[in-house]
């Protein structure tokens, strides 16, 4: 593959050059075969969506492989090429389906938006930030013992776990976790900033959809909030506008700079879908203009996709494409360790979003395969 004539966002800035493929990946080498005339055009390494539901009529909780791939194929619309399916406290009978499911996924010759790996975003919750994960499923004690399951089904491709620093035994639950590999991230939580801490020393390494669902800062008592702001961990970030108004992303920016934001869409089965009646996990959503809430008004995920949160980050915060792009890919790449995805230079995966000037997605490439074009 050949990808000639557009503005290519390289990691020390734009370049107008060719890029050249060659098995799969970003070659110095002059390459034949299928070519993109991106004349005009803005050439992006590809979208990665860390945390989401679901989209297009496709719960994750309880989705089939087949499923899976209907979402897969939407995200590469959206100019997504890699992403993590987020499973939403459940039962562990439906939470090792779905991790089955997702395995085959993940373990087949994929041809859309590569699931990379599966985000257990619980049970070990705080009851009193629940959002919309089912009470009676949380744990009060932070057990190992079911993660081991789930680790053991998921034959090494659980990458992701969100819990709460507060919960008994979270600490070591972290530490251990981080020992396997996997990255831990906090939130749906009312942990004090020293119990954060605690958790961040022993490797966890964000925030969940920070701002959302975790105690906010306080003056005597900086709390969860205040702990992931002042510390190294990234910033999950639901950037539709109403998770987070404009200001609160530029303020988070400011905070963490240009590095350690990580765009996220957080999107449910909704996305992609009129408004309307719909499910996550165990819950009854409603969607009215995009929103999507519990009946009891609670907001439960998004509607958002990625191609549509990088408009509103440059339009929230007023930063260049350049810095911008980075919270959709080199940033969630760094953080989960994927040093073969994020960024357009030899050895990395070819994986690219073509955007046109009003940054609309027009092209999106996987593994040198072209998968969507507009």
């Amino acid at each position: 593959m050949k990808i000639t004539g557009g503005m290519v966002l390289k990691p020390d800035g734009w370049s107008h050059c060719d890029v050249w493929v060659e098995k799969g990946r970003i070659s110095d080498n002059e390459s034949s075969g299928e070519e993109i005339n991106a004349g005009g055009l803005y050439v992006l390494p590809g979208f990665i969506d860390l945390h989401t539901h679901g989209a297009i009529g496709v719960d994750v909780n309880g989705a089939s492989a087949e499923g899976l791939g209907k979402i897969s194929t939407f995200f590469a619309t959206q100019g997504v090429t890699s992403w993590q399916c987020s499973i939403l406290t459940d039962t562990p009978d439906t939470t090792l389906e779905t991790i089955r499911e997702a395995v085959k996924v993940i373990e087949s010759e994929q041809s859309c938006a590569s699931l990379r790996g599966i985000h257990l975003e619980g049970p070990c919750l705080s009851p009193g930030y629940k959002g919309a994960m089912p009470e009676e499923l949380l744990m009060k004690k932070a057990d190992k013992g079911l993660f081991e399951r789930y680790i053991e089904t998921a034959n090494g491709h659980i990458t992701y776990v969100t819990l709460a620093p507060e919960i008994p035994g979270a600490v070591e639950l972290t530490r251990w976790l981080a020992g396997q590999g996997i990255k831990v991230a906090l939130g749906h939580s009312g942990a004090t900033y020293d119990e954060t801490i605690a958790c961040i020393d022993a490797g966890a390494v964000s925030g969940t959809h920070v701002g959302n669902a975790m105690r906010l800062f306080h003056q005597h008592e900086p709390g969860i909030f205040g702990a992931i702001m002042e510390s190294d961990a990234y910033c999950e970030a639901i950037c539709d506008g109403r998770h987070l108004v404009p200001a609160s992303v530029r303020l988070f920016h400011k905070i963490k700079g240009d590095d350690k934001m990580v765009a996220i869409t957080d999107s449910i089965m909704a996305a992609g879908m009129p408004d309307g009646k719909y499910k996550l996990g165990v819950n009854d959503v409603i969607v009215e203009n995009g929103d999507a809430k519990l009946p009891d008004g609670t907001r439960a995920g998004s509607t958002l996709t990625m191609a549509a949160a990088l408009k509103n980050i440059i339009k929230f915060t007023g930063i260049s494409l350049e810095k911008a792009a980075k919270w959709l890919t080199e940033n969630p790449a760094r953080m989960m360790g994927w040093e073969d995805l994020g960024r357009i230079e030899p050895g990395c995966r070819a994986d690219f979003t073509i955007l046109d000037k009003n940054l609309n997605v027009v092209y999106t490439v996987i593994g040198g395969k072209t998968v969507y074009s507009k």
